[in-house]
């Protein structure tokens, strides 16, 4: 399944940040009680090595993994894959789907539930049919399907951001369109404020349109609006507080870090990724 590719127009980098901080530090008050990683942050060693990069994950302090159905989490079996959070107190509660999963929900769901999933996300949706209002629209329709099956067993499905979601076609922007054709009571978006920041979009205005709809977010930075790839928390303009602060019932909320480029060792940016949000206050 096609996977996370940056390439995008670089386009002018506006000059006015999409951040206006939420608040002063010193009014912030507060702090997230679990903070997950989603496993595609890792995904080079999590190959090579599943069990302990999982062990690694937990020695950072990382409470919950998005595991990744997608790629068939490297090969382990949903038992294994549960044997080996359990062994490092972990847990899973979402993972990442392909549209191969999505097509075979009962297949799915039977994996979801050995591992402990209750959210199952599109990762993303094939290419080409980004390229008009009416794919937008049939992937709209296969969610909302796929929805009422999870539903009836105590699952949801959801989906997650791409940058290229946020194209503009006809006068109307691909996501929007998604969000207005799926039913929140079959279908939870997952927000991934880093890309929506790369598609052009900026993450709190997607909050204040969309807010009671997401259930899940993907913590990400970016250096700049159109960037062609992401940042180390902190390191870029995404209003990470402003975003958090406007999360209703967060601590019901499923909150992950992932990064996807890196300046150095992915196992040091995501210590460092953890670091900042741990001390963040919102």
């Amino acid at each position: 399944m096609r996977r996370r590719e940056f390439v995008h127009t670089l386009g002018a980098v506006l000059a006015a940040p999409v951040v206006a901080r939420a608040m002063p530090d010193s009014l912030a008050k507060k702090k997230l009680k679990r903070i997950g990683i989603q496993l595609y942050s890792l995904r080079g060693p999590a190959q090579k090595n599943l069990d302990q990069t999982l062990a690694d994950i937990a020695a950072i302090g990382y409470k919950d993994v998005e595991m990744l159905m997608s790629m068939k989490n490297f090969g382990a079996t949903p038992k294994q894959v549960r044997a080996m959070l359990d062994k490092h107190g972990l847990r899973a509660p979402s993972t990442h789907m392909g549209t191969a999963e999505l097509k075979n929900m009962s297949q799915a769901m039977d994996e979801a539930a050995i591992i402990g999933h209750k959210y199952l996300f599109l990762a993303d949706t094939p290419g080409e049919l980004r390229k008009s209002l009416d794919g937008f629209r049939s992937w709209a329709d296969q969610l909302n399907r796929a929805g009422e099956e999870a539903r009836k067993r105590d699952m949801w499905v959801g989906f997650h951001d791409e940058a290229d979601d946020f194209v503009t076609i006809d006068g109307q922007v691909g996501y929007d369109v998604l969000m207005q054709r799926t039913d929140p009571s079959l279908v939870r978006a997952q927000l991934d404020i880093g890309n929506a920041a790369i598609g052009g979009a900026d993450p709190v205005e997607q909050m204040k349109k969309y807010g009671d709809r997401y259930w899940s977010f993907h913590i990400k930075d970016a250096p700049a609006l159109r960037a062609a790839h992401d940042a180390e928390l902190g390191k870029g303009i995404v209003d990470v507080r402003g975003v958090l602060s406007r999360v209703k019932h967060i601590d019901d909320k499923l909150v992950y870090v992932e990064q996807e480029s890196y300046p150095g060792a992915p196992i040091d940016s995501v210590r460092r990724d953890y670091q900042y949000l741990s001390a963040l206050k919102f």
